[in-house]
């Protein structure tokens, strides 16, 4: 039986000032440099389905887990890579958040529909993400 790859899981960077500890995300990089991005809240349940359907698929994202203490500086990070650039709680984005081929592709629903819909395997291989 053939060993499955275990996806990768990327905590933020981190740097100390004096003392402090200042988390520093490259969200841009990360979403540039893969060809699937997950970012998952830790325990989220939605965010373990969107893993395990790319899983099942055979794709090996790259899953970024937000915490609470990052929650807020990575979904700012996001906003401005989506363009929404808003600085209150309902302009930013909602976890999970899916990119595919370094543009959003979406959250669960829009996994899950494109996936019903049979879209979702044409738009991972497009994005080298899928070889089969």
């Amino acid at each position: 039986m053939q060993q499955a790859i275990p996806y990768t899981n990327l905590p933020p960077t981190t740097t100390s000032n004096g003392g402090a500890t200042t988390h520093v995300v490259e969200v841009p990089k990360l979403v540039a440099e893969n060809a699937v991005v997950v970012f998952a809240r830790s325990g989220c349940c939605m965010c373990h389905v969107v893993k395990l359907l790319l899983h099942g698929h055979g794709v090996n994202p790259t899953i970024f887990d937000v915490d609470e203490q990052n929650e807020a500086t990575v979904t700012g990070e996001l906003s401005k890579i989506i363009g929404t650039g808003e600085t209150n709680a309902a302009g930013r984005p909602q976890l999970p958040t899916v990119f595919v081929g370094g543009k959003l592709f979406g959250g669960l629903e829009e996994v899950m529909a494109a996936h019903i819909s049979g879209e979702l395997v044409p738009v991972l291989r497009k994005a080298r993400a899928l070889w089969l």
